[in-house]
């Protein structure tokens, strides 16, 4: 799954547009390196997210298409 979808489906960011401008404005690291929206998320991947000064990290645990708000708290957990 796109790493932009996957930040939108897990409720990390809400819109999916968001998701992408944080990516392309260099903001999103996975496992240490900046991510493009294009890349491939898989279990076990650590993903950093710096907005403004707040830095928020988290571990993929979970991977799916479409969760529910409650199913979203299961696919990630924060560092």
């Amino acid at each position: 799954m796109r790493l932009d979808k996957y930040l939108k489906v897990s409720r990390i960011i809400k819109r999916r547009t968001i998701a992408n401008e944080a990516c392309d404005a260099g903001k999103v690291e996975v496992n240490g390196k900046i991510a493009r929206a294009s890349y491939d998320v898989k279990v076990g991947d650590e993903i950093k997210i710096t907005l403004g000064t707040n830095v928020k990290t988290y571990k993929v645990l979970l991977v799916t298409e479409h969760a529910l708000k409650e199913d979203a708290l299961k696919m990630y957990e924060q560092l």
